[in-house]
């Protein structure tokens, strides 16, 4: 199938065919369809998967085939995300989308001035992509009315309900007109988020490209059982592979993500952290050198990480194993995408142990153990460590990198 036969207008193809688009993901050649019919959509896929495009295509194909001409454009489709990083990468995928639409589009988030936000609002847009907390604030100070909504789209709504954003959900929804179009997407839906797209869809089609909570096959995964201590030495000794162009590696904290560049810095090893105490101008410009390359480590949380978007990822480390199940699903997404190669790498401790167990009932699959590394977990009973596939990395090999044909099968 080719995008040709999900009759998407001459001028959003031709835009499509120079960003390298010819044949739809799964989540796009099923959403594409629903959504120019006019119905409601609740899409359930992982990271990765093309998403954005399964939403931003046929909006842009609405409100092209819909022009209107009044003098000030009206906001007549809201993108609601988590994340400002999320945020921005939506707004550059309308623009390279529906560059030959003539259709306006702006981006609204904290952490930075509003001035340039609210002048670009005064000039109108027809498409706003806005986090919870900004869009909340521009109304309140009337900048933005949502009554000329046509099509709303909720987009990471389980990472909305991890982030706290459920209620400021409910606040905007509840300023939408009741006739409108919703389109609902989720990579995970737990009871909690199934209750929430309840509340905002009107008879959907349901389309899921992916079992929930199920990790892309494509992607290698193993863990290291390694003491808390030793973290920081094994992750440079992965690092003298020189086959890791690149890799994000993951912590729970600000702090870690700090301390981990300081450590991997004085290894002379490029590397930048991206996280909620950055200045946006920091967080972009430190996306944009991993991008580039010019930076080999991006150290991350995991809602700092949410928007990243990087062609070729091949490597995620997890530092630290999430202790939200889910949050897995999600940091690994950020490589193998859209059928890509991608290595996803953890790091765990002894006091780990029992996230690695969650994770493993979650995707249903047990994670294969590298051993015979340098750093050894000394600082739990080995009788308590899970039963997974093993593999040994070692030995008379040049890299501490596993290789899949020594995977014990």
């Amino acid at each position: 199938m080719h995008f040709e036969s999900l009759n998407i207008i001459e001028p959003i193809l031709r835009s499509l065919k120079e960003e390298g688009y010819t044949i739809p993901t799964p989540i796009q050649s099923e959403a594409i369809p629903v959504v120019l019919e006019g119905s409601d959509l609740i899409g359930c896929a992982q990271t990765g998967t093309g998403k954005t495009a399964a939403f931003a295509v046929p909006i842009l194909q609405h409100l092209y085939n819909n022009k209107t001409f009044e003098k000030k454009r009206k906001i007549r489709s809201l993108v609601v995300t988590p994340t400002r990083e999320l945020a921005i990468q939506i707004e550059e995928s309308f623009k390279s989308y529906g560059r030959y639409t003539g259709l306006t589009y702006t981006v609204v988030f904290g952490g930075v001035n509003q001035n340039p936000q609210t002048n670009a609002l005064r000039s109108g847009v027809d498409i706003l992509i806005a986090t919870p907390g900004r869009l909340l604030d521009l109304m309140n100070q009337g900048y933005i009315s949502l009554k000329d909504v046509e099509i709303f789209v909720l987009d990471e709504a389980d990472r909305m309900l991890d982030m706290g954003f459920i209620h400021d959900v409910r606040k905007i929804i509840s300023s939408l007109p009741q006739k409108r179009q919703s389109l609902f997407f989720s990579a995970t839906m737990p009871p909690e988020i199934v209750r929430l797209a309840g509340s905002i869809v009107n008879k959907p089609v349901k389309v899921e490209v992916t079992p929930s909570a199920s990790t892309v096959d494509i992607i290698n995964q193993y863990v290291y059982f390694i003491d808390k201590g030793n973290k920081n030495a094994m992750l440079i000794e992965l690092l003298k592979d020189k086959m890791i162009k690149t890799a994000l590696v993951f912590t729970r904290t600000k702090f870690g993500a700090d301390k981990v560049v300081k450590v991997l810095q004085k290894k002379n090893i490029s590397a930048e952290a991206i996280h909620g105490n950055k200045a946006q101008n920091a967080r972009q410009r430190a996306l944009a050198n991993f991008k580039a390359q010019k930076t080999r480590v991006l150290v991350a949380t995991d809602i700092a990480a949410r928007g990243i978007d990087v062609d070729d990822l091949e490597y995620v480390i997890n530092y630290e194993i999430p202790n939200i199940t889910e949050t897995y699903v999600h940091r690994i997404g950020r490589t193998g995408r859209a059928g890509a190669n991608g290595t996803a790498i953890s790091f765990c401790d002894g006091e780990e142990m029992a996230y690695l167990n969650d994770i493993e009932r979650l995707i249903n699959k047990k994670i294969q153990v590298v051993e015979g590394h340098p750093y050894p977990l000394t600082e739990f009973p080995v009788v308590n460590m899970p039963k997974q596939p093993r593999i040994n990395s070692f030995g008379r090999r040049r890299t501490l990198f596993p290789d899949r044909r020594n995977v014990r099968r």
